[in-house]
């Protein structure tokens, strides 16, 4: 818990020095939400991606509970600057087997496992033949869970196997639906 605490201000503070740089930018409030969801204890940042475009943010990500996912959906209606919220946030259940579990990691494995995270979703993103903007990325002990939707068996594969070629990645678990973005 100590080191989800720790990451979490680390996170904020970095937010929040971006924020004072560029406070109306798309990038601005992507970074002013991202603060408030970070300082939100009820809320896991780590499962919610940020994104904003012409000042209209959407929020991504497989979340716990339904409660969370209001509570970032406020979080975002609530920041100076915005002027929509486009929820694309998924709430887990028990029947995806996607689902990253939690196991106990110390801060080490925790930042390599951001780190591959970021990897990955980058690697999504980037490559034209993959909407990477529908697929969260989980890493848990270098697992990557990928969880979303895509148009195609073929950009399922890729995905994978896009997941699987970066470095640090042990194993991939994929729950993507195709045919349903």
């Amino acid at each position: 818990m100590r080191a989800r605490t720790a990451l979490r201000m680390v996170v904020l503070v970095g937010a929040v020095c971006l924020m004072m740089s560029c406070a109306s930018t798309d990038v601005g409030i992507t970074a002013k939400v991202k603060a408030k969801i970070a300082a939100d204890n009820a809320l896991n940042a780590f499962q919610i991606q940020v994104e904003t475009k012409d000042k209209v943010v959407t929020l991504t990500g497989n979340i716990d509970s339904e409660e969370a996912k209001n509570a970032a959906l406020e979080v975002a209606r609530n920041t100076k600057g915005v002027v929509d919220v486009v929820d694309m946030i998924s709430v887990k259940t028990a029947s995806h087997s996607g689902d990253a579990p939690e196991p106990n990691r110390s801060l080490g494995a925790t930042i390599d496992d951001a780190g591959i995270t970021v990897r990955v979703k980058t690697r999504l993103l980037e490559d034209p033949s993959v909407n990477g903007s529908r697929i969260d990325v989980d890493t848990r002990n270098g697992i990557v869970f990928l969880t979303g939707s895509v148009d195609s068996k073929a950009q399922k594969e890729k995905a994978i196997q896009l997941a699987k070629e970066t470095e640090g990645v042990a194993d991939v678990r994929a729950n993507l639906t195709v045919g349903q973005g």
